[in-house]
C-alpha cells in the first residue's frame, strides 16, 4: 500500500473497539458493585440510544414543497402518491415531458 492510499475502515473493527472501550469500565463497576455495574450499564445504553435517535433525521425522504401560488401552469416532472399496498411508503409517478 502507498502513502496516499487510505485503508478502509471496518464498521466491525470500529464496533469491536467501542465494545472493548466500553466493557473495561462496566467490568470495574461490576467489580465495585453489582448494584454500580447495572446502573452503568443501564446508564450506558440509555446514552447510546438517546445518542442514536439524534442522528436520525426527523424526515428522510420529505414530500416536495407545494408549487407556489399562480404556478398551475407549469409542467410537472412527477408526482408523488400514496401506496395504496403500503400506508407508510409513497411512489413517483413521472410524466412525459413535452417538448414545444
Amino acid at each position: 500500500m502507498t502513502a496516499d492510499e487510505d485503508p478502509e475502515r471496518s464498521r466491525a473493527a470500529g464496533g469491536c473497539v467501542l465494545v472493548a472501550l466500553s466493557g473495561v469500565p462496566l467490568a470495574v463497576a461490576f467489580a465495585a458493585s453489582t448494584e454500580a455495574g447495572i446502573l452503568a450499564t443501564v446508564g450506558a445504553a440509555t446514552a447510546a440510544v438517546w445518542w442514536s435517535v439524534r442522528r436520525v433525521p426527523h424526515a428522510a425522504n420529505p414530500a416536495p414543497p407545494p408549487p407556489p401560488e399562480g404556478a398551475d401552469d407549469t409542467k410537472r416532472l412527477f408526482s408523488v402518491m400514496a401506496d395504496e399496498s403500503n400506508p407508510h411508503r409513497s411512489r413517483v409517478v413521472w410524466h412525459a415531458r413535452e417538448e414545444a
